[in-house]
């Protein structure tokens, strides 16, 4: 059994397996020396959606179904590693809405108590949406005139995650094998051949494809889009206190204060999606500039903090909510395409992905 991808969704796949199918041989394949997809490279947001962010999504899909796999994936993953492992809090999560935006937050405020009733039943809470704008002085925002909150919401460390996971695959005698990026994926007599850029090849009788934004490069015919997000962190702003997860912009602005009192800010895909719709890392000077703005006019207003690092990750959106998990060729299972939401969507999904390969 051969899983293509060293991602949450790859990891979290091979450790289910292994639950379910002790005595069979598994190995994960990665390309890169470390894996360095969205799995390494996001926010560390463990949230299933802002107001607005759910009011835009409503129309894609049952939404009920959605929250309630994207908090399962949640439970599975705390679950499975445990929250000290994670770094996980309970913080909750903001949605700012500047001065400008009083339609749209008013709108918003007027659907709070519609999802508080949606999202009952899966929370198990009836009371998961408010509004909190009288914290708005506490946190020091300039321009923001409403904020609503989400009790449950919380953040993670994505850095411990994966180092939790790669440790935990090797001691389930699951190998992760780094610098091995498959070229093709062939039948052969045992099931499947991949064909590796080093020249070598495996035989697995069956594949698990978990390269999300990146699943189109061996398998084209996948309703799979790329979706780059960049990424700054500020130097450390100890005097700066901001518990909690923070969404801007219907989710495409996103920030959070790190356990060092970095501030991490990301987000503005939506400037540009055409630009944006690449796997190719890198920053531009528009989503950057946008970013930088919004940091010193409204997080921090009247402050220009420096800037200790800049990223880019790469996510998988498609036409529908739901991840793809799904048999696509004779023998390779795709579990792909988690929209934006892979922290909370992963662990699901790489559990749904084991269910269906231990079933053959």
């Amino acid at each position: 059994m051969a899983i293509i991808g060293a991602g949450l969704v790859g990891l979290t796949a091979a450790l289910y397996l292994k639950q379910r199918r002790p005595g069979w041989r598994v190995v994960v394949l990665e390309r890169g020396a470390l894996p360095s997809g969205a799995s390494t490279k996001n926010a560390g947001f463990a949230c299933f959606g802002s107001v607005s962010e759910l009011m835009a999504q409503e129309a894609r899909g049952d939404l009920q179904a959605v929250v309630a796999a994207r908090c399962e994936g949640l439970s599975r993953l705390r679950a499975l590693l445990g929250d000290a492992a994670l770094d996980y809090r309970p913080v909750g999560g903001y949605e700012l809405f500047r001065h400008e935006e009083a339609e749209l937050a008013a709108e918003c405020r007027n659907k709070i108590g519609y999802f508080n009733e949606l999202v009952a039943p899966v929370v198990g809470h009836a009371r998961t949406f408010h509004d909190a704008s009288a914290l708005i002085g506490r946190f020091g925002f300039a321009g923001v005139g409403t904020l609503v909150k989400n009790e449950h919401e919380g953040s993670l460390d994505a850095g411990r995650m994966m180092r939790t996971l790669l440790a935990r695959a090797w001691a389930a005698d699951v190998p992760v094998l780094s610098n091995c990026a498959v070229e093709a994926i062939e039948s052969s007599a045992a099931g499947q051949r991949l064909r590796l850029a080093n020249g070598v090849t495996v035989e697995a009788g069956q594949v698990l494809l978990a390269t999300n934004a990146f699943a189109t490069e061996l398998l084209p015919e996948l309703a799979v889009k790329p979706g780059r997000g960049q990424v700054l962190v500020t130097e450390p702003l100890p005097d700066v206190a901001l518990p909690g997860t923070f969404h801007y912009d219907h989710g495409y602005a996103y920030f959070r204060q790190l356990a060092d009192h970095c501030i991490l800010l990301g987000g503005g895909r939506n400037l540009d999606f055409e630009a944006e719709e690449t796997t190719a890392p890198g920053l531009t000077n528009t989503v950057q500039a946008y970013l930088e703005n919004l940091l010193h006019e409204v997080i921090v207003p009247g402050r220009q903090p420096r800037i200790d690092y800049r990223w880019s990750g790469v996510m998988g959106f498609g036409p529908a909510l739901a991840p793809i998990i799904d048999w696509v060729r004779p023998g390779v299972l795709a579990a792909v395409r988690c929209n934006g939401m892979g922290v909370a969507l992963g662990a699901g999904t790489g559990w749904q992905a084991a269910r269906k390969l231990a079933a053959g």
